[in-house]
């Protein structure tokens, strides 16, 4: 067997220990609408406590589990720390609201919709104006495996350079095709962005990427940090950066909501 062998066959029995948790089922569309509802709304509270909230920018889309051409989002104006499942509304592709009366972003809409379309697997997308996203973001650079934590990125992201702004649809489908089939995106001069078979999956390798920007920026500042072996931060990425391990990471979180402040349920 060979090391990269031996590496991937390794990480992948770590990730079996700690995925103890599948996502829920449901028999019913109404059910499974509400769940990634109150996810997308614990989502929003848990990156307003994390300091992701930038006055009117941010948004956290789902995927309605029966109109499969329409996407859940949370409004302007609302705060992230704030934000319930009642405030949450829905828009078509073309950024008409469908359900609620809340106004959305059309610039970040255009963005979610555009990766949404082009990448069917993706029901939720995340992206918010983290501050240290932002600033690595600005050196339009890829992370690099330097910890176990950014060795879930590692061949994983998309550096997406042009286009740096989005005004017209054309633009959006560029954005979409430079994101290709990549789980996480750094858009330089923007920020981060990341997808998910879940709201919890996307999430996580949100608030885990914003970390890894902080890592990496503050061991760059001390010096030159060392990579990991290639072959072993390839296995880490897929066994730590699955869909499972990332939406089974998420469930601490909602736990601690749950129990400190469920009013986002209302």
């Amino acid at each position: 067997m060979t090391d990269a062998t031996t590496d991937t066959a390794t990480a992948r029995d770590v990730a079996a220990r700690f995925s103890l948790q599948t996502p829920p089922v449901f028999a019913r569309v109404e059910d499974e609408r509400r769940h990634r509802l109150e996810r997308l709304a614990a989502t929003c509270r848990i990156f307003g406590t994390k300091g992701f909230g930038d006055g009117l920018l941010g948004h956290v889309t789902v995927r309605d589990p029966e109109h499969t051409d329409r996407l859940w989002v949370n409004p302007l104006g609302v705060s992230f720390r704030q934000m319930r499942v009642s405030d949450l509304v829905q828009v078509n592709h073309e950024g008409e609201l469908t359900v609620g009366d809340r106004p959305v972003n059309p610039v970040g809409l255009r963005l979610h919709t555009a990766v949404h379309t082009a990448r069917p697997e993706v029901n939720a997308v995340c992206h918010a104006h983290s501050r240290f996203g932002r600033a690595w973001a600005s050196l339009g650079r890829l992370l690099d495996p330097i910890t176990q934590d950014a060795c879930v990125f590692f061949e994983q992201q998309a550096l997406i350079i042009e286009p740096r702004a989005v005004f017209t649809q054309e633009q959006a489908a560029a954005f979409a095709d430079a994101f290709g089939d990549k789980r996480v995106a750094i858009q330089q001069g923007h920020g981060l962005f990341t997808t998910g078979q879940t709201v919890d999956e996307a999430a996580w390798w949100f608030i885990s990427m914003e970390a890894a920007c902080d890592i990496q920026l503050m061991a760059e500042a001390a010096g030159t940090p060392e990579r990991w072996p290639e072959a072993q931060a390839r296995g880490l990425a897929g066994a730590l950066g699955s869909p499972m391990f990332g939406w089974s990471s998420f469930q601490p979180m909602w736990d601690d909501l749950i129990a400190t402040d469920a009013s986002f349920l209302d």
